[in-house]
């Protein structure tokens, strides 16, 4: 590097880290080190005429930083951090984008959000995937009826397992002040922990588990191998001998499905029966998602079905079409069990087995940990019920 090019850069450097008050040790100017003093750990960038500064910091993200990485002024930040950017008609992609940064940059919050927040809102709010579920449902309908037992006003909003709208629910809901916030079935649980963590919000996880806060969940994988058994037995009874299953619907990214795909696979390893790849189909949670699956199962040549582990309601409703278009009715109807419950289910004849997630001894978890105010990070697994019981599954 020419000597006048580095001296104009170092200038440069050497303003900038005036102007900011900032400390340094090293930086990377068009790959040439320097050493300076005070070395740090968060890097940052300035680029100016082409020329790109690697800069490592010492001090820890005040809300000015964030208000430099963000182009947004420090009271826009701080009114996001303090979750009072609604009043102040901030975007919510501004928000989103404060939040985001804050985050990356490992912000700490100082006292001023517990500050804001010393009169409580009495608001608590929830987030779940889907309304046109009886298991969400009776969740969304139990956390009403107990917040509003508490003298709490529940807030609740379906965001159709979307990131985006996860998010972007979670920042509204933290604009209105909420005293607690409870993430059902969230994609990503753990951000939106890390969001209410920046407003001084306690937060808990339903459903699907995160990392970073509590979460209470069913026993996914007792649930599936217990289910998983008793659709067996039935087999046995039906065909004489137990043969592998199909395991159709839901997502294997997702900690639920995978702990029931591992039940799954150890009740038949107790039994003996070798399990192929090809019958988990983890296709989705959609009705046609399920139906297509098993269309294309058929076409590949797998004629010899001996019966279907269903991961949900909704996935059953595709099932049930493939079954009735491929003739699969009346005593030729396939014996299957569904990690979901419906009472109108008993009426598609031939016993169908199902697990029902204990809603209420949920619910009961969730607001033990509101009462008590402890957020400590663990993992509550609640026993599911099941339906339908016989002498032979006792």
């Amino acid at each position: 590097m020419h000597s006048s090019r580095l001296a104009f850069l170092l200038t440069l450097l050497t303003n900038y880290l005036t102007l900011n008050s900032h400390q340094f040790y090293i930086c990377s100017i068009d790959g040439a080190s320097l050493l300076l003093i005070n070395f740090g750990v968060k890097l940052r960038q300035i680029q100016k005429d082409g020329f790109v500064i690697q800069i490592r910091k010492t001090k820890k993200a005040t809300i000015y930083d964030l208000a430099e990485l963000t182009g947004a002024s420090a009271s826009t930040v701080s009114s996001v951090l303090n979750g009072s950017w609604k009043k102040r008609r901030i975007s919510v992609k501004l928000a989103e984008k404060i939040t985001n940064v804050a985050v990356e940059q490992g912000f700490a919050l100082n006292k001023q959000a517990s500050v804001l927040r010393s009169e409580k809102s009495k608001i608590i709010g929830m987030i779940v995937p889907k309304y046109d579920n009886r298991y969400f449902g009776s969740i969304v309908e139990h956390f009403e009826k107990m917040a509003r037992e508490r003298g709490l006003f529940p807030i609740i909003t379906c965001t159709r397992r979307n990131p985006a709208l996860e998010v972007e629910a979670a920042s509204t809901m933290l604009s209105y002040q909420i005293d607690w916030m409870i993430s059902t079935g969230a994609t990503d649980p753990d951000k939106i922990t890390a969001m209410c963590s920046l407003a001084g919000v306690p937060s808990l996880n339903l459903d699907l588990p995160g990392t970073l806060a509590p979460s209470i969940i069913s026993d996914n994988y007792s649930g599936a191998k217990e289910l998983t058994h008793r659709i067996l037995n039935n087999c046995q009874k039906r065909l004489g001998e137990s043969k592998p299953l199909i395991f159709i619907g839901g997502r294997d990214s997702d900690h639920n499905t995978k702990e029931r795909l591992r039940g799954f696979a150890d009740a038949h390893k107790e039994r003996g029966i070798d399990l192929n790849e090809s019958n988990i189909l983890a296709c989705g949670y959609a009705p046609e998602k399920s139906e297509n699956a098993l269309i294309k199962y058929r076409e590949k040549g797998y004629d010899n079905i001996a019966g279907l582990f269903v991961n949900s309601t909704i996935s059953l409703e595709g099932v049930m079409r493939w079954m009735s278009a491929s003739d699969y009715v009346g005593e030729k109807q396939l014996s299957m069990g569904c990690f979901d419950w419906d009472p109108f289910v008993a009426l598609l004849g031939n016993d169908i087995e199902m697990v029902k997630q204990n809603v209420p001894a949920m619910l009961d978890a969730v607001f033990k940990i509101i009462d008590s105010g402890e957020t400590d990070k663990h993992l509550i697994e609640i026993p599911p019920l099941f339906s339908n019981k016989s002498p032979d599954n006792e």
